[in-house]
């Protein structure tokens, strides 16, 4: 069994070396932010040490799990980031992007 992954992982990584050698990879603006966010996920990931339960709506679930599709990275992950950057004081409030469903919200806002 080792050795079928050994000879499956090199065959994987011969792949990714011909790609990069082939001019196929291209750098990322911003590479030091895309970095430290990165590095930022990954430190909020190993450091777990509690397990807790939430209840979320459907529709904040949906909308968290597109926003970490288009990152790039498992819902859990960049729910952990958010709350490690909103203990931490580094999380930045901005203008809410728009989606493309409505939540009723500002109806009953503008009703109330």
């Amino acid at each position: 069994m080792k050795t079928k992954m050994k000879s499956e992982d090199k065959k994987y990584e011969e792949e990714i070396l011909n790609s990069f050698e082939k001019g196929e990879w291209q750098s990322v603006p911003n590479l030091k932010d895309e970095i430290e966010r990165y590095a930022s996920s990954a430190v909020a990931t190993l450091t777990k040490a509690k397990r807790i339960n939430i209840r979320l709506s459907s529709r904040d679930l949906e909308d968290i799990q597109m926003r970490a599709a288009e990152e790039g990275m498992p819902y859990q992950t960049l729910i952990a980031s958010i709350l490690h950057k909103y203990a931490s004081g580094r999380l930045i409030d901005t203008a809410p992007r728009s989606t493309k469903r409505s939540t009723g919200r500002a109806k009953k806002l503008r009703a109330g």
